[in-house]
């Protein structure tokens, strides 16, 4: 449990820098360079990642049951799972989706927490989802109080709504089918 933990400590400590202090990371970044301070910040995210995911493997091997969802809620997670690429997408893919959503990126995340927690009861899960959920949550309301960077993406257009849905949609169905299974070792075709 304590790599997971430190794999959450630090990626979630390089993503919670402008939440808690976002003029320091504007002089940060000021002083050493934009792309600079990008590389530190990802390579800093990537070792967390690296350390959640082999952390979260480990936890699995000896799970400490929390609470025992009942098997409805598989079907009701799986319903809230489906906006998830779509959102995903749009945040790149700027359109009417992007504009209503405000933040998608944020709202994808946390309806993958979400439902994930309603899913899975092990204290890995929890930790795990739990953690992304309050980062989201916390990260929507500091975005009220600071000034947003620009996100890269292509120029506004109707099509980059289809983009986003359709596109969203097979990703979705991609990792029901198959991609859940094969990256996180837990099947989803035919769970439900």
């Amino acid at each position: 449990m304590s790599v997971l933990l430190l794999g959450l400590a630090i990626f979630f400590g390089a993503h919670s820098v402008s939440i808690v202090n976002d003029p320091w990371r504007n002089r940060m970044a000021g002083t050493i360079g934009e792309w600079p301070w990008k590389a530190v910040y990802a390579v800093v995210s990537i070792a967390g990642f690296v350390l959640i995911v082999w952390g979260y493997g480990l936890a699995r091997q000896a799970p400490m049951v929390l609470y025992t969802p009942p098997a409805w809620l598989d079907s009701v997670a799986m319903v809230l799972l489906v906006p998830v690429f779509p959102l995903l997408l749009a945040a790149y893919l700027p359109g009417r989706i992007q504009t209503t959503a405000r933040h998608p990126m944020l709202a994808a995340t946390k309806l993958w927490a979400v439902a994930h927690l309603l899913a899975n009861g092990m204290l890995a899960d929890v930790l795990l989802f739990g953690a992304f959920l309050v980062w989201a949550v916390l990260d929507r309301i500091s975005m009220k109080h600071r000034t947003q960077r620009p996100i890269p993406g292509i120029p506004p257009s109707r099509a980059n709504d289809v983009i986003a849905v359709v596109g969203g949609l097979v990703l979705y169905a991609a990792f029901v089918l198959w991609l859940h299974d094969w990256l996180i070792g837990v099947p989803l075709a035919g769970r439900t």
